[in-house]
């Protein structure tokens, strides 16, 4: 497969500025529109773009954890923060908030809404992930005829 010089150089450009973009969205969605979802799909987006320039072993030297990890990290982060006001005796999804003043940042509000945020923020990407990887995953025929991935029935 040949390669594009120019969306290659496209990608390399546009990809940090859209990662940084879908961090900002992150950490400004629970004040303002944005949040997990909205950053996750610039996030995934870039990801998608770095896999039309190189194709899966680009997106697979991204990120050098299985995708499958990311979805369920983010689950577990989402539904974890989600679940644990029932544990204090509080709603389900209620938030709590911590107010600090570090020397160099001054004040500074934290949320558990940012938490949850991450959570939806790490199931966007590592969906995407997935989709891509199941896009970029060969699949040749086997003796018997059936489609069977690379790897797949070795014991």
């Amino acid at each position: 497969m040949r390669r594009s010089i120019i969306l290659d150089t496209t990608a390399r450009l546009v990809f940090p500025s859209a990662l940084t973009l879908s961090l900002y969205l992150l950490f400004a969605g629970h004040n303002q529109p944005g949040g997990g979802f909205v950053g996750g799909l610039v996030a995934g987006a870039a990801v998608a773009l770095v896999y039309a320039a190189g194709g899966i072993d680009d997106v697979r030297a991204l990120a050098r954890v299985p995708p499958w990890t990311v979805l369920g990290a983010g689950l577990l982060i989402a539904a974890g923060t989600a679940l644990a006001p029932l544990v204090t005796g509080g709603a389900l999804l209620e938030h709590g908030r911590v107010e600090l003043d570090p020397p160099l940042l001054g004040h500074v509000k934290l949320t558990s809404t940012l938490l949850f945020d991450v959570g939806v923020f790490a199931v966007v990407v590592g969906l995407v992930l997935m989709v891509l990887e199941a896009f970029g995953d060969e699949i040749t025929p086997s003796a018997d005829g059936d489609r069977v991935r690379p790897g797949a029935g070795d014991p």
